[in-house]
């Protein structure tokens, strides 16, 4: 297999994140990576616990970003340096339980597969949403909904993270210039490759604790009716 890393930002997931990275490190692909990303927000013993399974093999490398302005900073830090590592894939994933390890399989598969982006969908057939309030989905749904209507996409979940890219596409883009520093930032990904082949696969989406207020909803309007104008900007 091409050398693939999954980017996974972490903090205080003590309880969890050691079961995940035995998880993925169990999947029998000789030439997968992980990259768990954590800054000072994090307080408890998540980098202890990802520092212990870095001294033990070279599959895991721990990156402390202190740069950090928060997870989607962490996100892009993390592709530039899998990008300078000679990553010849990246997937993107949670690391506090919302995404599933047991998924991966789908997303490298689309990969070898050829597709140059695969998103992960909890809006289609096989995809579900657990734990999540009732206003969740519905902002979400909807956020397809609007977001498809303005920006022309036509992708059943257009606000879920859990993705996957080819080298070549993340080559393209220069991370400085996203607009989205939060919520947003999913979507503002699949618009800019939406002329890309792409693959939607179904994913379980286990909610943990939410940090979607409405102030972040407002944000992402603004954002939203911004993207066309900005597409260039973004591009090398």
């Amino acid at each position: 297999m091409k050398k693939t890393i999954i980017v996974m930002p972490v903090a205080n997931e003590e309880s969890t994140i050691g079961a995940t990275i035995q998880e993925i490190l169990d999947f029998r692909y000789d030439n997968l990576y992980l990259y768990p990303v954590i800054d000072s927000y994090s307080k408890d013993n998540t980098e202890k616990i990802i520092r212990s399974f870095e001294e033990k093999t070279d599959k895991v490398k721990c990156i402390f970003y202190e740069k950090s302005t928060g997870v989607i900073s962490c996100y892009l830090e993390g592709y530039r340096q899998a990008l300078n590592d000679g990553a010849e894939r990246v997937i993107e994933m949670d690391g506090g339980g919302s995404h599933l390890p047991k998924e991966l399989p789908q997303f490298i598969k689309a990969l070898n597969d050829g597709y140059e982006c695969v998103w992960g969908s909890r809006f289609m057939p096989g995809g579900s949403m657990e734990h999540d309030p009732l206003y969740r989905k519905i902002l979400s749904s909807g956020g397809t909904i609007l977001s498809n209507l303005v920006l022309g996409t036509k992708l059943k979940d257009m606000t879920s993270g859990y993705e996957a890219f080819q080298r070549d596409i993340l080559m393209k883009f220069d991370f400085d210039k996203f607009l989205s520093t939060g919520h947003m930032y999913q979507t503002e990904m699949k618009y800019y490759c939406r002329k890309f082949t792409y693959k939607e696969v179904p994913i379980h989406y286990i909610a943990g604790k939410s940090s979607l207020k409405w102030k972040s909803v407002k944000e992402a309007l603004v954002i939203l009716f911004k993207l066309k104008k900005h597409e260039k900007e973004v591009f090398k």
